[in-house]
């Protein structure tokens, strides 16, 4: 760590003074030596990585001057624990990397490669778009032969961006333990003194000191957590700190910030601010578009569905190509942007033809993470996209999707707190969140069982919410990659033929039908002159989670679904069950399983099944007994008839 001197920083007592001179001292005999066999043996239990040194270093020289230094030094003990090394740095015309460089050890601790920076790499973050040619990476791929390694990575920022302050995981991630973690932040006055947000840090054992304008956090000896399935996201437990500055500078802009409204505020005055202006001819192209149309949900319809046809996405990170999007008359020339770039476009267009509609941040992804509803920073959220307020309801859109229905979000933006940006100030709503019952999947089928024990079958799939969004997209896939589909949803039929298929997308309903004909040879097995029939082909569900003898985590059910089967069966001439099952109801606090199999006549049965797993967050002691009922909805998903030969006794 670099602790420096500041003539704005009171003179700290000798104590004081000689505790930092300690860490000081203690940091650069540390970053001596990475020999393997110097790591603590607790540090080695499930890790596939070993973080020896992680160290960040922030300087607040004003408001609109900040430096920060960055040191990471990971012994990496295999091939899973690769992903860990870091040598890459983003920067733009407001950040400036003064230092770059990464020294590679041996197992002995000895040095066996320094990178400088003319070594790295140095491309465009967003290759071939114009638009974002200030947007820059500096990486430097090592491919280590032999395990394990070290690899030390030193790097030194400057920026005017002082709204964007680095926040700090002490670990960061399953699998990696932490031998030395070190924060540190210094500040020229109390009116830019950094609100701190202390979250899960409990779990670890630390030593916070302040001293004068600076403040210092310093944890040792972090042991790994092992990945469980089925566990919150690893940022909701685990120990880390949001900073963020009262009053800050971002982009050329000076703010003022204690809470969302006031973010909100800033945003909409600052960063939106003159970037919704078309041109005249665009303006006149949209509104003719609309003609007609008073409806103001219709003309967002029209609107979207123009963007979708007009535009291409490009990915660029928040946290590469920051908060402040692109004009949208930028956008509208070249036609493509990221998702701040056409958000902040189709707001326009909506502006033009009457439609009021809300920029909004969000932290996307399938692991849903909300915004912390009292601490106002700039470093949450990943992606933008609207909210079109409609008779008293957000309408959520996605405008870098080409594929999404209207008002549609699916798993990317679901069920989480986001931050809508008003002109009178920052609001924290949460996005739909579609409901175990909603997340549907109907399945309507038949099968026949030919005597050689074949079957010739046909399905009819229903889906909705997040069920739709896991199968729409099979419209646009090529044949070999749609029959790779349905071999995988029904791995449970061995020699699985497609014999054809057909979509039907209603993208005004948010609905998704499949019409699919199979033929498997040798479904069922002989015993003898019986048949034994596994029966439910259709949606055969086997998943058990893992088994943990000593589970650590919680259990999180993120998303619940309603799954509904009913399937006639033929059976083949002459033969009958043997013995039908009794129907089966299930009910648990994680959800309802029902199957029952009934005679329609004397040579067909229908089988009918209902799964419904409900969303909801449980202690690590009722992960077991959420095992136990996916054991018995998979061993019921797999029953088994003997069919008899009623010709040959």
């Amino acid at each position: 760590m670099n602790y420096k001197s500041n003539n704005l920083i009171p003179r700290p007592s000798m104590r004081m003074l000689l505790i930092f001179l300690f860490i000081l001292y203690s940091t650069f005999c540390f970053s001596q030596n990475y020999k393997f066999s110097d790591i603590p043996p607790e540090l080695l239990k499930n890790a596939n990585a070993v973080a020896r040194l992680d160290a960040i270093d922030i300087d607040i020289e004003a408001i609109n001057k900040m430096k920060y230094s960055v040191r990471l030094a990971i012994t990496v003990l295999n091939k899973d624990g690769d992903k860990w090394v870091r040598t890459r740095a983003a920067y733009d015309k407001t950040k400036k990397i003064k230092k770059i460089e990464a020294h590679i050890y041996d197992a002995e601790g000895n040095e066996i490669e320094h990178i400088k920076r003319k070594e790295f790499k140095d491309i465009a973050a967003v290759d071939g778009f114009s638009l974002y040619l200030d947007n820059r990476l500096l990486f430097y791929e090592y491919v280590p032969l032999q395990y394990p390694y070290t690899v030390e990575f030193v790097c030194d920022f400057e920026t005017s961006d002082t709204g964007a302050l680095p926040q700090w995981y002490f670990s960061s991630g399953y699998n990696m333990s932490v031998e030395q973690s070190n924060y540190s932040i210094s500040y020229p006055s109390p009116e830019l003194k950094p609100v701190i947000l202390e979250k899960n840090i409990s779990r670890i054992t630390f030593e916070k000191k302040e001293n004068g304008n600076q403040i210092v956090y310093a944890s040792k000896n972090i042991p790994a957590l092992k990945f469980e399935s089925l566990s919150p996201p690893f940022n909701t437990f685990c120990a880390r700190l949001s900073v963020r500055l009262p009053k800050f500078h971002y982009k050329g802009y000076n703010a003022e910030v204690d809470n969302w409204k006031d973010m909100g505020l800033w945003i909409d005055k600052n960063l939106l601010s003159g970037r919704t202006e078309l041109k005249a001819g665009t303006k006149e192209k949209i509104k003719a578009l609309v003609n007609g149309v008073d409806d103001d949900l219709e003309k967002a319809k029209i609107v979207y569905q123009y963007v979708q046809d007009n535009t291409r996405y490009i990915s660029v990170q928040i946290g590469i190509g920051g908060l402040q999007p692109i004009s949208a008359i930028e956008v509208d020339n070249v036609k493509y942007g990221d998702c701040k770039g056409l958000s902040n476009y189709t707001k326009a267009l909506l502006e033009a033809v009457g439609v009021k509609s809300h920029y909004v941040v969000v932290q996307a992804g399938a692991v849903k993470v909300d915004f912390d509803d009292d601490f106002a920073d700039l470093l949450q959220g990943n992606h933008a996209i609207l909210a079109i307020p409609y008779d008293g309801k957000y309408y959520w859109v996605d405008c870098t999707s080409q594929v999404h229905p209207f008002g549609f979000i699916g798993d990317f933006t679901d069920d989480r707190k986001v931050l809508v940006v008003k002109p009178e100030g920052g609001e924290i709503v949460r996005t739909t969140s579609y409901t175990n019952e909603e997340n549907l999947q109907k399945i309507r089928s038949s099968y026949q069982i030919t005597e050689n024990g074949s079957i010739l079958g046909e399905a009819l799939i229903e889906t909705k919410g997040i069920q739709y969004d896991n199968r729409f997209h099979l419209q646009g896939k090529s044949k070999e990659d749609i029959i790779a589909h349905y071999r995988s949803f029904w791995s449970n039929i061995n020699g699985l033929n497609i014999k054809e298929y057909g979509f039907q997308n209603d993208r005004d309903t948010v609905a998704f039908w499949e019409r699919v004909k199979i033929e498997a040879p040798n479904y069922t097995a002989k015993n003898g002159n019986d048949i034994i029939l596994s029966v439910n082909a259709f949606n055969n569900n086997g998943f058990v989670p893992n088994r943990y003898r000593s589970r650590k985590l919680p259990l999180r059910i993120q998303r619940g679904f309603l799954d509904e089967d009913e399937c006639a069966i033929q059976l083949p001439v002459g033969y009958q069950v043997e013995e039908l099952p009794s129907k089966v109801v299930k009910e648990t606090k994680f959800g309802t399983y029902e199957m029952a199999l009934v005679p329609k006549d004397d040579n067909s049965l229908i089988y009918k099944r209902k799964l419904l797993i409900l969303k909801g967050d449980y202690s690590k002691e009722e992960y077991n007994e959420y095992r136990t009922f996916r054991r018995f909805v998979a061993k019921n998903d797999n029953l088994k008839l003997i069919l008899t030969n009623q010709t040959n006794d």
